[in-house]
């Protein structure tokens, strides 16, 4: 499963956003990393936790005959279930079953004679079945089970990873909503596919399956494995017949079933297809058509073949994550459904390597437990980066990598600290996380680096082969690890994988001009509180500059404090630590500004120079480091750098001194072949230079194909006439893109009026998926602008939202924005209290005084109304 944390990230930047007009939220920002540097050992007891055990196997699921219809109206499955299992082990007289929600009509025994009535329990949605005779394990039995799924009766759940659990979906299903289509979908991880069949829903069980789907004849349905059979029948109807012959978990069962367009391609003798709306489909292709590559690298990096028969890929709405990499069927968000237009300003091959690598980790071979779930997304997350290093090159890579490794730290930083491989959890969805992903993924790259490319990858091999089609722990990846480098790594995954935190390094740099030796200190200065190390084993190289020569020296540090000595004639120009940039940690490094400005123009990689450029204008002394002269010279080379985020980066550093880089902006605003970096460029012409002659600059970049630069372009107009930016804006208020409309909702919330109010209605319904959080905060914002009258009439919206969106997740958001409002008018308030103490500290019989307390009396009717309101949405069930 993708997560969307990167989205989340990008939501908190909608409703951070500052009131420069010209800004527009940005997807990318190291900026908000957080800095933790301790100096303490602090050890304490953990409380007693209770242990998340992997499930114990009581009975083996074979294989599963599903055979569905359903009801749109009423939201319901009709579900005929024939489930074929024996004895894990031990002779068993019973059978358990996960089945959420459901009306059971009928449990039988099915034999060479028939179905025979078996006894049953239903509570806690599981069905005990009392099997009729005892089984071995060389047994088998079948049972079938005739039921009803009732998914939009369950209880809400899920999170921010997942924010809904009831496992069927059913969209627009009256079609009382123009502009969005109606589908049915499934989303089973973590433990959702029990809300529309029994089954036993945990990840360390395997079955085959086959699913009859029984649809509308105009529509499309799409499952696991092949489909065999589609017969019309004589109502109107139509059954598809789709097999899974090979066993995989029960959470990757899916199904779908919509109006879309089918668009094939191939990857060697295998059937690779892309479904997508009907308007998107002439951009399929242009979406997905570098699928069938990655499975030729993929499958020959790894040296194991894409196991699966075909591999489909399907675009759903209103998802309710990233991603999900359901076997041989990944179901993808709305958002991947994109213009060639809109594919200017990025697309989403992280999400479709991320989805696809998981074929091999996470649906070829399964994590036993959702305590290891980073056997499957560690490995998903670092698939990312693979295929970044080999579409894009080994800089992208880095970016890539090291934008996964800030959302880690970013986590950290708020206190979450835990182990990889957790036993111990509230939830099973607390696994979702940036340590799962992020964090995972920087693991398994540091162990490329420490075993090599070699080695790394055949242990890979193993690892896949010897566990294919079965479920895993960690210890069967480090076996494999071992078996192929023949070394004890028991070391390296207790401290990365079962052990909570990563180190923090200080380092310092000294010479001795008699001895010619260059000392190396470093110091680990990692709290251990909560079960941290307090020495981690860090080998790493070290590169030291000197004489116009580059020598590079392995070490290994395994204390708290230790000193290296390099011999060298001369003092180095740089000592650059750590020089492949693979240790996961934070570090205070304690480089000259002259040797950081060595770093950039000589040290060869991209994360060199991404460090030096923030050595040399941290993000605490930003201002200082933009007087400093040197900083500014480096920053000026890097508004050339080869890499568009570094550029992007020296934009932003130079901050209030880019003014003499004038012109240089201007071409980079027009030229610059990375969309972000012109957006950035004219950003920064608003908001720093501010010359009213940049009018036409910004005018100009209207015509940019980049809806970016367009978004970015009418905030600059408006940073020098809101009139004028107000009159621009709403000519592109028809635009389809929704990057525009929340550029111009973004703009509204900061410039708008009662006159924007029916664009910004409008784009409630026109603006979906996860758009709409940033959408909501907008709102708030843009009401908070408004006369009384639009505000009433704009609480519809949010009766909208609650209604629509019954997750909590979706509602805690739409619940900030009506914070907002009902806040806006406790300033209003404010701002009324103090202008009447102002008149009456002159004269209490002053004019106006009488009307500021109506006005005041008006505000706090409003806010009571709000508030009144706000608790009553969340009333609705």
């Amino acid at each position: 499963m993708r997560s969307i944390f990167s989205l989340l990230a990008a939501a908190g930047i909608f409703f951070t956003a500052g009131c420069d007009p010209a800004k527009r939220a940005r997807r990318h920002n190291h900026d908000t990393l957080v800095q933790v540097n301790v100096d303490t050992l602090d050890i304490t007891p953990r409380a007693p936790r209770v242990h998340q055990y992997a499930e114990t196997r009581v009975n083996d699921l074979l294989h599963t005959k599903l055979e569905v219809s359903f009801d749109w109206q009423k939201r319901y499955l009709y579900g005929k279930a024939t489930i074929s299992a024996r004895p894990y082990f031990y002779p068993v007289k019973t059978l358990d079953l996960d089945a959420r929600g459901m009306e059971i009509k009928e449990v039988s025994m099915i034999d060479a004679s028939g179905k025979k009535a078996l006894e049953y329990k239903y509570a806690a949605d599981v069905i005990s079945i009392q099997l009729g005779r005892e089984y071995t394990r060389d047994q088998s039995y079948t049972i079938f089970i005739d039921y009803v799924a009732k998914p939009d009766e369950l209880k809400a759940g899920g999170s921010a990873a997942i924010n809904s659990d009831k496992g069927l979906y059913f969209i627009n299903p009256d079609g009382k909503e123009p502009n969005k289509p109606m589908q049915i979908w499934t989303q089973g991880e973590t433990q959702a596919s029990s809300a529309w069949f029994p089954t036993v829903d945990r990840p360390n069980e395997r079955m085959t399956q086959e699913i009859y789907m029984t649809v509308e004849d105009k529509y499309v349905t799409l499952s696991n494995g092949v489909m065999t059979e589609s017969v019309k029948n004589t109502d109107g109807t139509r059954t598809d017949r789709w097999v899974m012959n090979l066993p995989h978990a029960p959470y990757l069962v899916m199904m779908a079933v919509g109006d879309f367009a089918v668009v094939k391609d191939k990857w060697r003798d295998k059937e690779v297809s892309y479904y997508v709306e009907k308007k998107y489909e002439q951009y399929a292709r242009a979406i997905f058509g570098r699928t069938p590559e990655m499975m030729e690298y993929f499958s020959k990096k790894l040296g194991v073949d894409y196991p699966w028969g075909k591999y489909a890929q399907i675009c759903a709405r209103d998802y309710v994550s990233g991603a999900m990499e359901n076997t041989t069927a990944t179901l993808h968000g709305e958002k991947l459904q994109q213009t060639e237009r809109e594919m200017l300003d990025g697309n989403y091959e992280d999400y479709i390597s991320h989805e696809l690598f998981h074929q091999w980790f996470g649906d070829l071979v399964t994590c036993e437990s959702w305590s290891n779930l980073p056997l499957n997304e560690s490995f998903a997350t670092y698939g990312e980066d693979l295929w970044e290093e080999f579409a894009h090159g080994s800089e992208a890579e880095e970016y890539h990598s090291q934008h996964s490794r800030d959302g880690y730290f970013r986590e950290a930083g708020q206190g979450k600290k835990e182990a990889l491989i957790r036993y111990f959890y509230e939830d099973k969805e607390d696994m979702f996380d940036s340590h799962s992903y992020n964090k995972g993924g920087q693991v398994l790259r540091m162990l490329r680096w420490y075993v090599g490319d070699e080695a790394f990858f055949a242990s890979l091999k193993l690892y896949l082969e010897s566990n294919r089609y079965k479920s895993v722990e960690i210890h069967n990846l480090r076996m494999a690890f071992e078996q192929v480098t023949g070394e004890d790594l028991s070391w390296y995954f207790n401290q990365w994988f079962l052990s909570p935190g990563h180190p923090v390094l200080d380092i310092s740099y000294s010479y001795d001009e008699t001895k010619k030796q260059e000392k190396l200190t470093l110091r680990q200065t990692q709290s251990s509180k909560g079960g941290v190390p307090a020495v981690y084993r860090l080998p790493m190289d070290v590169d030291v500059y000197a004489n116009g020569t580059k020598t590079r020296h392995r070490i290994v540090m395994n204390e708290r404090e230790q000193t290296f000595t390099f011999d060298v004639s001369s003092k180095p120009d740089l000592v650059n630590v750590d020089a492949a940039k693979r240790i996961l940690c934070e570090k205070e490094d304690h480089k000259t500004k002259k040797e950081w400005a060595f770093q950039y123009s000589n040290a060869p990689l991209y994360v060199d120079r991404y460090e030096a450029i923030y050595g040399l204008a941290p993000r605490e002394k930003t201002e200082k480091a933009q007087k400093d002269s040197l900083a500014l010279v480096v920053l000026g080379k890097a508004l050339d750098d080869k890499f568009w985020y570094l550029r992007m980066i020296a934009i932003r550093k130079l901050g209030k001194d880019v003014k003499p880089y004038k012109e240089k902006l201007i071409a980079m605003a027009k030229q610059d072949e990375k969309s972000d970096v012109r957006a950035e460029a004219l950003a920064a012409l608003a908001d720093k230079v501010g010359d009213a002659d940049l009018l036409g600059v910004y005018k100009n970049a209207l015509n940019d194909r980049s809806y970016y630069v367009l978004g970015t372009a009418i905030g600059a107009i408006t940073a020098v006439s809101t009139e004028e930016g107000m009159k621009v804006a709403a000519q592109y208020e028809n635009e389809e893109s929704e990057s525009v409309k929340v550029s111009l909702c973004e703009l509204y919330g900061k410039a708008g009026s009662d006159a924007n109010f029916d664009f910004m209605v409008r784009c409630c319904d026109d603006i979906t998926g996860y758009t709409l959080i940033g959408y909501i905060g907008f709102y708030g914002q843009y009401l908070t602008r408004c006369s009384d009258e639009t505000v009433t009439k704009g609480l519809a919206v949010y009766e909208k939202m609650y209604t629509k969106y019954k997750s909590p997740f979706f509602r805690s958001f739409t619940g900030n924005s009506m914070e907002t409002v009902r806040k806006g008018y406790v300033e209003k308030q404010k701002e009324y209290q103090r202008r009447i103490d102002e008149l009456a500290s002159v004269n209490k019989e002053a004019t106006g005084i009488q009307a500021l307390k109506d006005k005041m009396a008006k505000a706090k009717e409003m806010e009571k109304m709000i508030a009144d309101k706000k608790k009553e949405l969340e009333a609705i069930k």
